[in-house]
Formats: structure tokens, sequence, C-alpha cells
């Protein structure tokens, strides 16, 4: 391992970012040619940067000899692939029907709207995105949320409140 960096799931990052073209181009370097490198080139991209800039896209297709398309298919068929920054704070609500019948919808809007921010969207100050979930695996417990990576189950408005209140009191 170099110095200054990490190492996720067999995966070496270096702490710069990637989007520097030159540790753009190292990192996809160090994957191609290496089965199942597009994966392993796309998942170090996201690792370095929090997502995979468009502008890797002509670079990841080349080294990998396929079209832009095919790379950029790769990238929305999995939705743990991130195209655009995401806020410092990330709240994903779920939207499966057990979760909605015990008032994801009413829940979801009110985060929306307290959080001034559209669902799928960061807030114009890059602090909080609320994304869509589809399944947490706590239908038992809904309405469910996951919050900067951590599950809650039974989230109510006031949860959401409490949580965007601590977020604001941080900025």
């Amino acid at each position: 391992m170099t110095p200054g960096s990490r190492v996720r799931e067999g995966l070496e990052v270096t702490d710069a970012k990637a989007q520097n073209v030159g540790a753009m181009d190292a990192l996809i370097e160090k994957y191609a040619g290496v089965q199942g490198g597009l994966m392993r080139a796309l998942l170090a991209l996201q690792e370095a940067d929090g997502y995979i800039d468009a502008s890797a896209l002509p670079k990841l297709a080349a080294a990998f000899n396929l079209t832009k398309a095919e790379v950029k298919g790769v990238i929305s068929f999995y939705d743990d692939f991130v195209r655009a920054p995401k806020g410092e704070h990330l709240l994903r609500l779920c939207q499966a029907e057990a979760c909605q019948a015990v008032g994801a919808r009413e829940l979801t809007q009110h985060a929306c709207e307290r959080a001034d921010v559209a669902m799928g969207d960061t807030r114009m100050d890059g602090r909080i995105t609320i994304e869509p979930v589809y399944c947490l695996g706590l239908c038992a417990n809904g309405p469910a949320a996951m919050v900067d990576g951590k599950l809650k189950a039974a989230v109510g408005e006031a949860d959401i409140d409490a949580l965007l209140d601590a977020w604001e009191q941080e900025a």
C-alpha cells in the first residue's frame, strides 16, 4: 500500500481526488486488462471522489475497449454508482409498499419541504441530499430510513425534524 492511501474491499485508493487527471488516469490504468477491471476502476473512482465524473467515461471506454455508451450503461445499471456529488449528509427514505402503508409518502414530503430539497436532489448549499430507496429490510418497522449510512426504523416527522435541526446546528 502506498503512503496516504486506504484499502476498501481490496481497492487501494489515494486520498487525492481522482478528478485530478493524473490520479484518474492512474486509477483507470491500474485495473485495465484485469478481469472485472471496469467495475474495480469504477469503484476506485467513486471511492476517491464520492461519485463518477462524466469526464472519466471516455478514458474508461478507451482503457477497457468499450464504447462510452457501454460504460454509461454499467454505471446507470447499478444504483450504487453515483454520477453527481452528494451532500455532506445523505438521507435515504424507503419508498417500498410496506413503508408507504405506514406513511412513507407523507414522511418524504415532510422531509423534502423541511430540508428545502426535492427528492433525489442535493440542496443548493451542498449540505443535504435526500434520495429514495426501495426497501431497507425493515418492513415490519416502517417507515424506514438510512441516515448517513445508518439504518433507522419507525421514523416519524419528529425524527426528521430532530435530524435536520442537528445537521443545521453543524453549519
